[in-house]
Parts: structure tokens; sequence; C-alpha cells
């Protein structure tokens, strides 16, 4: 179906088209854009609140900067569809976040206009900084960086880090923070409340407003002004609000808070803040949905809703003839309520992912026992190291991709000290239409390398419970990693009694004829594997098939009975192959003295882009199908072979 847009917006394809409106054209832009928006993500889905809430200032920005030399710098980038709508890319708006398509997030390589790649939070900052040392140091003096940044990714030590040292470098850049109290759910913390005093502060704004006024005047009458204005705003500032400005404490100009949807005062304001030397901030205050009354009223519901009705609202979902499986991040959420039920020394942290991850099941049942730290991986790591330090369990919940982040913390924090904390790791494996930022690669590898800890990942609904279980067990005491996908499982009936698993141990899914071919698996992907050999058997091919649980420790027994039993080996795992599951099989069969023909499926080593998981899974040749024909390889080839000996 093709979105018509409206008539200004149907004759921008970059920034400069957009220079030549009068500002006074500039709202209706703004609402073209804003209904654009609304009727392409319902049609075609994608985040939705985050693009709603920076209509206004995304037109401004553009229609007062020289993008892109100037360089515009978009944090996280859920946020960013009104930007890729007018630097050109209208038309491929439809393919957003589909396979072979537009990428979800801004991308260097899919756009000049997009300054730097994003999908985590926190960089835009430090990215900026960096772009503007790069200018000075060539003489780009006229050159602009702005970044934009939500007050939910400024909580992150990594904004604070950039800002301490921007503020000291006092070169050209703006932070335009995006103040609207939301990352995907709800901001928490001092921050949020420091910002809510801001612009709360009604004696503070009405002051601001009128010292607004004035320094526009001012500001075409040179300097000197100017800098009394900024004497009396810093002053003003620090008295009305009964505290020093923790911005300007850190060298930045601060200014406002200003209404984040006049976009004609934006624009006067960013063209102020254009002349002014040094870093500067501006506080403009927003709301995530704006326009879209059902996306402000729920935030967290209307971050991505999926396909919808935008006359009624109505979310589409699909409605099954029979019981479905769960998403695993649920039965997280619910598994762990039943386990700290029953064992008082559980607790549960995230960093801001309470809804992502269903932790926000055990922080409505039990709010002292369960904390969102905010967009702060390595603190929420090392928070958890705390409590296990004090003879608590922590389950610190965080998806795989963000775990990256908290990395140092896991080895010096935790492994280390051998800390009782239980990494669970979200995400795991092909992250569907998010894509490369998003993806969960890696943690297979980068955790098994680590001393002291057990890494693991259930096949099933069942197997998680049960590792959860086995790692909340005293005898079981030090660092535990559970990884498990993005999406449902595959057991509508869930709820089994929570057992015992051996540490290190596998199980046998399919016993296949001797001489053949296994297949190890590892995790959810196991499922695949058993289609691979349902497919195989009706070939004639009797195929076994093994979840192995563990990466670390593995099953040595298990291992060595099958390099024994079978003739050939096919490992499968969702995550990288260099040094993931399959390397920890070779490594294990090499030292002792196995020498079988194997074949290694996962992830290979390359960005992969985004697409539905099934599709990935086909790209990459570990789908059913995939599976099923590395057997057939293997088996051809271990036949041969056995040909080959006897002439």
């Amino acid at each position: 179906m093709i979105i018509e847009p409206g008539p200004l917006l149907a004759a921008i394809d970059s920034p400069a088209d957009l220079k030549k409106l009068a500002p006074e054209q500039l709202v209706q832009l703004s609402t073209e854009l804003r209904d654009f928006i609304i009727d392409s993500v319902s049609i075609y889905g994608g985040h939705f609140g985050a693009s709603l809430g920076v209509v206004e200032l995304t037109v401004a920005l553009h229609y007062v900067f020289n993008t892109p030399y100037d360089q515009l710098i978009w944090d996280v980038g859920h946020q960013a569809y009104g930007h890729k709508i007018l630097t050109g890319r209208r038309e491929k708006f439809p393919t957003n976040r589909r396979y072979k398509g537009m990428s979800g997030f801004p991308k260097r390589s899919e756009s000049e206009y997009d300054a730097f790649g994003v999908g985590h939070s926190s960089t835009s900052i430090g990215a900026a900084l960096g772009m503007a040392v790069a200018s000075d140091y060539k003489g780009e003096f006229d050159r602009q960086h702005i970044a934009v940044i939500g007050d939910g990714a400024m909580t992150a030590g990594m904004s604070f880090e950039a800002l301490n040292q921007a503020g000291v470098l006092n070169n050209n850049m703006i932070v335009v923070l995006n103040d609207n109290c939301m990352s995907i759910d709800p901001n928490v913390g001092a921050l949020k409340e420091y910002l809510t005093d801001i612009t709360t502060s009604r004696t503070y704004n009405k002051v601001r407003d009128e010292l607004w006024n004035v320094l526009g005047k001012l500001s075409k009458f040179g300097p000197n002004p100017q800098q009394i204005a900024r004497k009396v705003e810093a002053a003003m500032k620090a008295t009305l609000l009964k505290q020093s400005n923790l911005f300007e404490a850190l060298k930045f100009r601060y200014f406002g808070p200003v209404d984040g949807h006049d976009v004609q005062h934006l624009v006067t304001i960013l063209n102020d803040l254009k002349s002014i030397p040094g870093p500067k901030l501006l506080h403009c205050v927003t709301v995530k949905g704006k326009g879209y009354a059902l996306a402000e009223k729920d935030q967290t519901l209307w971050h991505a809703p999926g396909l919808f009705d935008k006359i009624t609202g109505e979310i589409y979902k699909k409605t099954p003839d029979k019981p479905q499986p769960p998403k695993y991040q649920d039965v997280f959420g619910h598994t762990l309520v039943e386990l700290a039920e029953a064992n008082d020394k559980i607790m549960g942290v995230t960093p801001a992912m309470p809804s992502g991850s269903s932790l926000n099941i055990m922080m409505a049942a039990m709010p002292d026992r369960a904390f969102d730290v905010g967009i702060a991986e390595q603190h929420a790591v090392t928070f958890s190291a705390g409590l296990a330090t004090q003879g608590l369990v922590p389950f610190c919940n965080i998806y795989s991709s963000f775990m990256q982040r908290g990395y140092d913390q896991v080895v010096h924090d935790v492994a280390l000290q051998n800390l009782h904390v239980v990494f669970c790791l979200d995400r795991a494996g092909f992250a569907g239409a998010d894509g490369p930022t998003h993806h969960g690669c890696y943690d297979l590898a980068y955790m098994r390398c680590i001393p002291n800890i057990v890494v693991s990942a259930p096949m099933n609904e069942q197997e998680l419970r049960n590792l959860m279980y086995t790692a909340t067990l005293p005898e079981n005491a030090g660092p535990h990693s559970i990884r498990y996908p993005r999406g449902e499982g595959v057991m509508p009936e869930w709820r089994t009694p929570l057992q015992r698993v051996a540490i290190g141990t596998g199980r046998v899914v399919r016993e296949g004829e001797a001489g053949g071919v296994a297949i190890l698996s590892i995790g959810h992907i196991g499922n695949y594997a058993v289609k691979a050999t349902e497919t195989l058997l009706a070939e004639g091919i009797d195929a076994g098939h093994y979840d192995m649980r563990f990466c670390k420790p593995l099953d040595e027994e298990m291992l060595r009975d099958v390099a024994r039993r079978y003739r050939a080996i096919v490992t499968v795992e969702d995550g990288c192959l260099p040094g993931g599951f399959g390397s920890a099989v070779l490594e294990f069969l090499t030292d002792h003295g196995f020498h079988l023909p194997i074949i290694r499926l996962g992830i290979p080593d390359r960005v992969v882009e985004h697409g539905t998981q099934d599709e990935l899974y086909k790209e990459c040749g570990f789908d059913a199908a995939g599976i099923a024909q590395a057997v057939r390889e293997l088996g051809a080839k271990v036949g041969n072979q056995v040909l080959q000996s006897l002439v």
C-alpha cells in the first residue's frame, strides 16, 4: 500500500528542499510528517512513539543546520524516522525494518545524513565530541555538531563521561536533551527527579521566558550584552532552582527548558545557539507519542505496538485457534516470582527494560526486591555483585547485545570473586527486525572464556525454568549465564514442576543410527534440529540429536559417547561461530584425540542485517532445511570414505 504524503512533505527530498519553506509553513509540515509516520507504522510496523515525540525538533534541526556538513547524531535511533523521511528516504520508508530493506536505526552506510550508526543508548555525545575535535583539527571551524539524546539515555555513565570531557575542550557542539520522562519504560533515578524539578518550577520558567526574550533581542547587538545576560541567567538558575545547575557545573551553557513541540520557537533558539561558541545544552520538553492520543496515554505500549488501526487504535493481534506457547521473557518473569516466593534471597535487576524483560512482573509483586537501575548495564552488573556479597541471589536480566556493555564488570566484579549472580540474557541470537545492533550473537563466546561461570541455554520453556531453579541452589553458588531468544517458545503447557539439572549435562533427544551423523545443538535452535531429523528420517536417514544445554562446562561423557557412536557431527547454535559452542566441541574432541568430520552451523563472522528470525536462520544456513542439508553432506562424505577404505 502506498502512503501518500501531504503536499509540503511530498516536495521534500532533502533538507535543501525543506529550507525553501517559510518559517510559518513548518507547522503544517510537522503535521504532515507526523501523519505520514502514523500512517506508515500502522500499516508496516516499527517504532512509533519516539519518532512522534521529536517531529518538530527534527524539522527545526534540518531547517536551521546545514546537514550533512553539520553533523546530526541521534542517540539510540528509535526517534529517527522523521529524520530519515526528510533526508531522501520517504519512498523507501515502507521497507523499514524489513528483510533487505531500510534499517530501523541510523546507519552510516545507508545515508550521508546518518552521521553515526546507533542502536544502543548514550553514544551520541561522545561521538559528537569526537567529530567536533576532528573538525577543529582539520580547520573546519564553521561546522556544527549536534547530539540529540533522551533523558533516559542521559542516565548512562557514557553520557556523563562525554559531558565531562566536552566541558573542558570547549569545542563547537550542541547537546539537545529530549526530555519526555520515558525511554521504553518510564525513567527512574535522581536525574529524572532533577529534570522534573527544572521543568515544573513555575517561578524559574516565568523568569526564564522573560530572559529569553531579552536575550533574543540582545543577540543582534554583539557579544557584550550576551555576556551580561549569561551571568544573569546563571545566577537565576542557581537561585530559583535552589541548587547548582548540573550541566553548568560541567561547563556547558544550559538553555531551557523549552517547548519541544513549538517548531517556530525551536528554529529561533537553534539559530541563536549557532552563534554561541563552545559546548551548549538545549533542554527540550516533549511528549512521547505526541499527536496520537493513545500513544501519549500509554507510552510503553505504543513504543513499538506492531500493526494497528490508526482510527480505532486497535492493535492487531492474531487470534489462534489453540493454546500458544508463551514468550520466553514471560516464562522468565513468572518463574522468577515463583522462585522468589520460595526463596527470600532472590532479587531482580534490570537496566531500564522491565517490560521488555518481564521483570515488571516481579516489580509489581515484590517492589522491594526488583530494581530498574536505568540505562546503566555496567552498574546493573556491579550492583548485582554487591547484592551477592551479602548472601543474596540476584537475577540480572540484560539483553544479550546490551550485556556486552557490562562485560568488564562480569569479569572483574562477578567472576573473579566467584559471586552468585545469575545473568539471564534475553534476545540471545538473532533479534529480528532490530538488526545487527540488537542481535545477541556473541554471548556464548564471550561468556565461556571467563573462569568460574556456568554458561547454558534452554531448548524450551521447561528447560528455562529448570536452569533458573538450578542456578539458585546453594551447591551451585557462583556466576551463571542463561541465554534465551526473543519471541515464543514451543510449550503451551509450560508450567512444569521445577527440577534440578546436573550442571554440565546434556540430554538425548534422539539416538540415531550408529555410524551415522549426530546433531549437537544448544538452546532454542534445537527445535529446528528436531524438524530436520524428522525430515531426514522420512528420507531414510536416522540422525542422532543431542541437546547439550551447557556450553560450559560441556557434557564430556556425552561427547565421548557421541564421538564413539557416530562417524560425523553437526553442531548448531544461534550464536557466532568463532569461539562459540561449536568451537568448544571442536576443542574438546581435538584435546581428547577424537578426529571426526564436523560441520559447525551458526552465525558467520560477518554483520548479518535485519529480517525475521526465520529469514536470517535461512540466510545463514541453520534453519531446519539447512541443518538437514548439512547432515546429508556429512553423511555422503562419510559414506564415500567408507567405500574408499573398502576398495
